[in-house]
């Protein structure tokens, strides 16, 4: 039995396998099931060490702008924010901006701040660049996968706070991803 590299325990030793930068992009990619569009670091991980979301460049290697500083790459949180935002919650989470002022406030700032960030990493000259808050929108929730990553990552924002509420703790009992590829005995859990 050959010794499983990527997204595991090892047998001798305790704890979660902490991955170096060259070997998380094979387990993010696995993770998203595509290549990624550019070199990105891992700012949140799992209870199992696996990347759950990386911070991208604001400028993809292609030198497309790209407005998403914090990218969600963990299958079950992925899974989970999918069920919610197919039953409504964007509506109900821009719907709460409007009526309750401290949210919409505080969704605001988390707009502001996150594009502040994001620009933070824009390498000098750059043009054209990214505009736009947390997944690319100023105002509202374009995306609550986008909104959680920025949440994991540290920022602040409320509607990422709610969703974290919602779909944590990320408890699976197997890694998602195995040696460079999904792992065939994982699955998502309700």
């Amino acid at each position: 039995m050959g010794r499983q590299h990527l997204g595991v325990r090892h047998r001798r030793r305790s704890g979660p396998v902490r991955l170096s930068a060259d070997a998380d992009r094979p387990v993010v990619e696995a993770q998203i099931g595509r290549q990624i569009r550019a070199d990105s670091a891992p700012v949140s991980r799992c209870h199992l060490g696996l990347p759950v979301v990386v911070r991208v460049p604001p400028i993809l290697d292609d030198g497309t702008p790209f407005p998403t500083l914090y990218w969600l790459t963990c299958p079950l949180a992925t899974t989970r924010i999918a069920r919610l935002e197919g039953a409504g919650g964007i509506k109900r989470l821009e719907r709460k901006a409007e009526v309750d002022p401290v949210f919409g406030e505080r969704l605001h700032s988390a707009h502001v701040s996150y594009a502040a960030e994001r620009d933070g990493y824009l390498p000098p000259g750059a043009s054209p660049i990214p505009s736009g808050g947390v997944g690319g929108t100023s105002v509202g929730i374009k995306c609550l996968h986008a909104a959680y990553a920025h949440t994991r990552a540290g920022g602040a924002n409320p509607a990422g706070e709610l969703v974290a509420g919602w779909i944590e703790p990320l408890d699976c009992v197997v890694p998602c991803v195995v040696d460079g590829e999904r792992n065939p005995q994982w699955s998502p859990r309700p």
